[in-house]
C-alpha cells in the first residue's frame, strides 16, 4: 500500500496519544543498513529553529543509541491496532540479542528522505535527521524528575530530529483508532 506525504503535524494528536498510552516505534539502522526498532513513550513533536522537529529520548545503554550515533537519521512509526506484542518485544528486548524485524515479521522499507528505514506495517511514519543532540547529566534536572526518571543513573540523550517528511497510508486514520 502506498504512502502520501502529509502535513508535518497532521497526526500530532494521534502521535501524542499513542506515545502516552501504548508507545510508538523509533527505528534506526547500523552503518550496514540493518534496522532496529525500539518502543518509546517519551518524545516531543513541535517547532524549534522555525522548523518541525521530533525530539526523542534514548538511554545511553540502549543498542538504538549506538545506531543513532552511527546514522544521524531515524524514523518514528505509529503502530496500527493489533501491534501490541510488537510494542512489547521492541520495548523489552535488545537488538544486540535479536533481529527484531526478522523475529516479529516486520518489513523494513527505506525512508523516502532519510537512510533510516520505516516499518511498512505502521500506517504513519516520520522521517527525521538529527540536527542537535544533548546528553543529560546528573544534577541538570529538578530533584523530583531526576529521582523518578534516573534513580540508577542511565541517562538519556535527547535527539532533536528535524522532520523532513511525514508519510501516511490512506487507511491511516482507521488503522490508528
Amino acid at each position: 500500500m502506498g504512502r502520501d506525504l502529509v502535513k508535518d503535524f497532521e497526526f500530532v494528536n494521534e502521535t501524542h496519544r499513542l506515545m502516552r498510552d501504548e508507545g510508538i516505534l523509533l527505528v534506526a539502522a547500523d552503518k550496514d543498513g540493518k534496522p532496529n526498532a525500539m518502543t518509546i513513550g517519551w518524545g516531543l513533536v513541535g517547532t524549534i529553529w522555525r522548523k518541525p522537529f521530533f525530539t526523542v529520548a534514548v538511554r545511553l545503554s540502549r543498542y538504538t543509541h549506538k545506531l543513532m550515533e552511527e546514522s544521524g537519521t531515524f524514523t518514528v512509526c505509529l503502530p496500527a491496532k493489533g501491534m501490541e506484542e510488537i510494542l512489547d518485544v521492541c520495548g523489552t528486548k535488545s537488538g544486540r540479542d535479536m533481529d527484531k524485524f526478522k523475529e516479529l515479521g516486520l518489513t523494513a522499507k527505506k525512508g523516502l528522505q532519510v537512510d533510516a528505514p520505516y516499518i511498512a506495517e505502521c500506517p504513519v511514519h516520520y522521517e527525521c535527521r538529527v540536527a542537535y543532540k544533548v546528553e543529560l547529566k546528573p544534577g541538570q534536572l529538578i530533584e523530583e524528575l531526576e529521582e523518578d526518571a534516573y534513580p540508577k543513573g542511565n541517562y538519556h540523550v535527547l535527539y532533536f530530529g528535524q522532520i523532513l517528511g511525514v508519510y501516511a497510508r490512506n487507511d491511516a486514520a482507521e488503522k490508528l483508532s
